[in-house]
Order: structure tokens, then C-alpha cells, then sequence
């Protein structure tokens, strides 16, 4: 069942991405009033809209900000760390793959603050989850890459952890349980997107784990105001990430796989 829903998902968001239906429904209605159906007027202002609003507003960083300011590093921490989390989603497998170095997107700040935290807390662990979220897997892992950066950058390899089966959020957190099988009382820093973060921690929580977040990765400066006009495509990415994220909270609620519908600290 896990893998029906992972895959119907994938295919699912492929058509429904905001910027994909978006353009579609444009090309729909473009079509239509070619052929001189006064109907198509509707899908394609419809399409045109929602990049008329991005463009025009900082709709992309109204939808960002609540999630990335939901949790916060906690200034001081509950004790000694026993163990760093590190989600997967920051390594580009196929430019790894086909170059043979380790290749990171805009989230990359996942795999550097992890280095930092681990020299931070040199008693820790590194734990690192993520196979491939591809509906074919095929290559090497995220895991793989993050093994092969994480050694280059002077991680010792007997703190490194490694869980390269998970496809998703869910998988990160129920499988990572089993091979770190955390004790009570013990401190584990669960780094992420700050974005990602509410969904991360409800995920975790339900999965039995007691984790502290460690958000990364910022894309607003956490307020309101009007002075968030970044190049387009960019804002274009941040919404549709940010509404990614709002209906993988209410899926994921509606599958019991998060304590709340939108987890808070």
C-alpha cells in the first residue's frame, strides 16, 4: 500500500503542481477560444492568474512564512546530543551520478550545517536518511552521495549512520527509528528546511520519536512585509514548494501519519 501511495502521489503532483496545472489550464483555455469557444476565456485567465499573482505580490512568501517560523533552534539544548537527523532532498542524484562528485540543490544547507553540527557535538551521531524518490529507482542512493560527502569532508565513519531505503517524509521517520533506536532522555536534532519543518516534526513525533528541530535552509526573512520581490522564477518555486507543503500536511493528517494538522512546538 505504502508504494501505491508513493507512486500515486508522484504522478499525481506531476499534473497538479500549481505552476504545471497552471500552464496547463492556460493552454486549455488558449485552445479553446482558438477554436472560438467563449468558455476557454475562464481556464485561461484562470492559468494566467496564478502567475499574475506571483508575479504581482509576495503571495510566495505570505505561504512560506508561517511554516517557516512554526518552529524554532531552541537556545539552549535538553542535553548532551546523542544524534543528528539529517532528511534527505539536498542531493541531485542524477548530476551526481553523472559527474561522479557529490551534487547538492537549494537545499544544501541541510548537508553543511550537519557537518557543523556534528564537529559541534563531536559525541554525536550523523544519521542520514533518504534512498531515491524516484517512481524508478535506479543508481545510487541519496545516502550513497551523503556517504561519500560527509567522508570527504572529515566526518569520522564511525559516527555515520546510514538509512537508504525511505522514498519520503514518512519513510525518513519510521525507518531512521528503527536504525537509531533512540532511548529515552536522549537529545537527537532533527535538521531539515525550515519549510519542511512543521510536517517533519509531526511525522517524527508520530513515528515515537522525542526530536529537537534544527530548521535550515531559509527562503524569507520570517515577516510580512512587501520587500520580497526576488526574480520570478524563484518566487514561481517558493509558493508551489510552500503549497506543496500545506497539502502534504493535510494528506499526511488524513493518513495518520502526523500528530496534528499542523504540528506546533
Amino acid at each position: 500500500m505504502d508504494t501505491i501511495t508513493f507512486i500515486a502521489s508522484k504522478a499525481l503532483w506531476m499534473v497538479l503542481a500549481p505552476n504545471t496545472a497552471a500552464l496547463l489550464l492556460a493552454l486549455l483555455g488558449l485552445a479553446l477560444v482558438w477554436r472560438g469557444r467563449r468558455f476557454g476565456r475562464w481556464p485561461l485567465l484562470l492559468g494566467l492568474g496564478w502567475y499574475a499573482l506571483v508575479f504581482a505580490t509576495p503571495i510566495a512568501a505570505w505561504l512560506t512564512v508561517p511554516l517557516e517560523t512554526r518552529f524554532t533552534r531552541p537556545a539552549t539544548l535538553p542535553g548532551p546530543v546523542t544524534g543528528i537527523v539529517v532528511l534527505g532532498g539536498a542531493v541531485d542524484q542524477e548530476m551526481t551520478q553523472r559527474h561522479g562528485i557529490p551534487a547538492l540543490n537549494g537545499a544544501a544547507e541541510r548537508m553543511t550545517e550537519a557537518v557543523a553540527l556534528a564537529r559541534r557535538h563531536p559525541g554525536a551521531r550523523l544519521l542520514f536518511t533518504g534512498g531515491s524518490a524516484a517512481i524508478i529507482p535506479g543508481g545510487p542512493t541519496e545516502a550513497d552521495t551523503a556517504r561519500l560527502l560527509f567522508t570527504d569532508l572529515g566526518v569520522p565513519a564511525d559516527r555515520l549512520v546510514f538509512e537508504s531505503e525511505s522514498r519520503n517524509t514518512h519513510e525518513n521517520a519510521v525507518l531512521s527509528f528503527r536504525v537509531a533506536q533512540p532511548r529515552p532522555g536522549e537529545t537527537w536534532l532533527l535538521v531539515t528546511s525550515a519549510s519542511h519543518m512543521p510536517r517533519s516534526m509531526g511525522v517524527f513525533r508520530q513515528a515515537g520519536w522525542t526530536i529537537t528541530p534544527w530548521p535550515v535552509n531559509y527562503t524569507t526573512m520570517g515577516g510580512y512585509g512587501l520587500d520580497y520581490f526576488g526574480p520570478f522564477p524563484t518566487r514561481l518555486n517558493q509558493a508551489e514548494w510552500a503549497l506543496r507543503e500545506y497539502v502534504g500536511l493535510v494528506a499526511y493528517r488524513l493518513m495518520g501519519r502526523t500528530d496534528a494538522l499542523f504540528p506546533a512546538p
